[in-house]
């Protein structure tokens, strides 16, 4: 039998049965909230990531495909070259990247205006790409380093020819060695060279063919800068800064002409066995000028800007995660190639010394 066992409770007999503590409804909702509003950050971190991840995807899948149209693609379809003009005009064509430039071009059969400073060496690189590969080659002998006075010259020798491709070549380093801003001989005297022959050549011979191009809606200018302009880079202050230069000014006469016709390729090559790299055994990292013009030729038509083959695009990448812009301007890291480079200045030395009696 149940019992009902009356209770007073503020002065009124209430039924035991019959009271009950009524629930906090204000802590209820105050926990229904914290829930509510925890799913709804829940859900904007979700979209944000899930946007985040796609983003990164699609990147990444973009970079990998173009990647293997320029590098891979390019190697088995090529752009016919001759359908830019009958002649193509190289600056610092008697060594290194120019003239492998120069022999690979009139390989795929175009007429070749050879220029660089030393007359007898572009008479036998003219006379050598004449009897290899059956083109006709005109010479300038000039010296880019003396500015503005040589291109009315150069320019009185190109009229008449229907220029197809300039390749922007010639250039020089400030000085043979990493070293600081004012550790080189005569400063003034080579600060206005490497200016004069890594940005006003550019800009110039850039200026003396373009007309013609754009009279025939089409042309080709190639412009060589350098891995060393991708990045700051402190013991290569002038070089670096003028390859920069050549890297933007691509870039934007591409914007500004392609639509009439014209590509302005920018080609940004890391170590290649040159006398500028004082000659360094090519290995799978260092490319040969030969292979590499090669290899650069082939992306025309698939990309304007390129580091010209992919061993190159690689260690670009790479630097560009282990050896970023901060770090290479950082006090620490500057002591560190300053030290460096004391230690290896005697072999290069060597080297340049080697190098200057071959070309002798």
């Amino acid at each position: 039998m149940h019992i009902i066992t009356p209770v007073y409770v503020c002065g009124v007999f209430s039924n035991s049965t019959a009271y009950q503590k009524k629930p906090n409804t204000s802590l209820q909702g105050s926990k229904m909230g914290d829930t509510a509003e925890l799913s709804w950050y829940s859900l904007v971190l979700y979209i944000i990531g899930s946007i985040t991840v796609v983003y990164y995807l699609l990147r990444w899948s973009w970079q990998c495909w173009h990647g293997f149209k320029v590098f891979v693609l390019s190697q088995i379809w090529q752009t016919d070259l001759r359908k830019y003009g009958q002649w193509a005009v190289v600056t610092g064509a008697t060594s290194g990247i120019g003239r492998a430039y120069a022999e690979e071009l009139a390989k795929r059969g175009l007429d070749i205006v050879l220029i660089s400073r030393s007359e007898d060496k572009l008479r036998s690189v003219a006379k050598e790409i004449e009897s290899r590969y059956k083109r006709q080659t005109h010479v300038i002998q000039t010296d880019f380093t003396e500015g503005h006075s040589i291109y009315s010259a150069i320019a009185k020798q190109l009229e008449g020819l229907e220029i197809g491709i300039l390749v922007n070549n010639v250039g020089m380093n400030y000085i043979g060695v990493l070293a600081n801003f004012l550790d080189v001989p005569d400063p003034d005297q080579r600060i206005t060279q490497v200016i004069n022959c890594n940005t006003l050549s550019v800009t110039q011979m850039s200026r003396l063919v373009l007309p013609g191009m754009l009279e025939r809606e089409k042309g080709l200018i190639i412009n060589i800068s350098s891995e060393a302009a991708s990045q700051p880079q402190p013991m290569l202050s002038v070089y670096s800064a003028t390859k920069i230069f050549v890297t933007y000014f691509s870039r934007c006469l591409h914007a500004e002409y392609s639509s009439k016709g014209i590509t302005v390729q920018c080609v940004v090559p890391f170590v290649v066995s040159t006398n500028m790299t004082h000659n360094v055994p090519v290995n799978p990292m260092v490319k040969s000028a030969a292979s590499f013009a090669r290899e650069a030729l082939n992306t025309v038509g698939y990309t304007s800007y390129t580091s010209g083959c992919l061993t190159h695009a690689l260690q670009h990448f790479a630097l560009s995660i282990f050896f970023p812009g901060w770090l290479r301007l950082s006090s620490f890291c500057v002591q560190r190639m300053a030290t460096f480079a004391q230690s290896i200045e005697p072999h290069l030395k060597e080297r340049m010394a080697e190098t200057k009696n071959k070309q002798d």
